[in-house]
């Protein structure tokens, strides 16, 4: 139960900074875009730390076939990302106008990435405390400016902004909970190598976001300071690695 409630407070946090982000970007719009990259680098910093340093290993140790799992989740992210990007709107040109292919399109994507949000904290809080909280501290950064561009693409769709907030919040903050609380039963039961390959599908999940997402997409709007941001994300989780000791 105490890791359960763990999770409902992880994936609640992040629906609440997600929700936080929309709010923000609905009432003070000059502010929430000058800070969304510096959320943006933080979180990229991280997540990459969090995957390379954390959880990769630990899924190497439990699984022999750890290295192929977070290749494999890496993969399966990727091809996402583009089957979403790409072949959702791409072939139906009559249909995806410039509202559908922003709002409607993206909204798929963002909907989809939280969920998995939410089956990631299940994983990491079943294999330890230490590792949801890390991958806590670097999904959470990255849910204030998600919720930004979730309303900024629904505004660029067409939408109203009340329908713009409304949406926002619906498709990117509640749908993390969500995630965890489906996830929640069946990754509880796995031990051992399963349960050490679900934590390599999910290394290779924090990877991509942090360094093939997130990274890319502050860097197309480069902020003077984002490199700090950035090294400052893989500087506190390395502090925490080495203060804890290990997973």
């Amino acid at each position: 139960m105490t890791k359960l409630m763990m999770i409902l407070a992880a994936s609640l946090l992040s629906a609440v900074l997600c929700s936080l982000g929309v709010l923000v970007i609905w009432r003070f719009r000059e502010f929430g875009e000058k800070s969304m990259n510096y959320f943006m680098y933080f979180a990229s910093g991280v997540l990459v730390s969090a995957a390379f340093m954390i959880a990769a290993p630990k899924a190497f140790s439990m699984n022999e076939y750890g290295p192929m799992f977070m290749l494999l989740g890496f993969l399966s992210i990727f091809l996402l990302d583009r089957f979403i990007n790409l072949y959702v709107c791409h072939g139906h040109t009559k249909k995806c106008t410039r509202g559908f292919r922003i709002s409607v399109v993206a909204a798929i994507g963002i909907a989809l990435h939280s969920f998995v949000d939410g089956i990631i904290y299940s994983t990491t809080f079943t294999v330890s405390s230490f590792l949801g909280v890390m991958t806590t501290l670097g999904l959470i950064f990255h849910e204030f400016p998600e919720g930004i561009i979730t309303f900024i693409l629904f505004l660029k769709g067409g939408f109203s902004e009340k329908k713009s907030l409304i949406y926002s919040i619906l498709i990117a903050a509640l749908t993390t909970p969500l995630g965890a609380i489906i996830s929640y039963p069946f990754i509880s039961t796995l031990r051992g190598p399963k349960l050490g390959a679900m934590v390599g599908l999910t290394a290779g999940v924090l990877a991509f976001v942090g360094a093939s997402h997130l990274l890319p997409e502050a860097e197309r709007k480069s902020k003077k300071y984002g490199i700090i941001a950035f090294l400052l994300g893989i500087a506190v989780a390395s502090v925490l690695v080495v203060v804890k000791g290990g997973v």
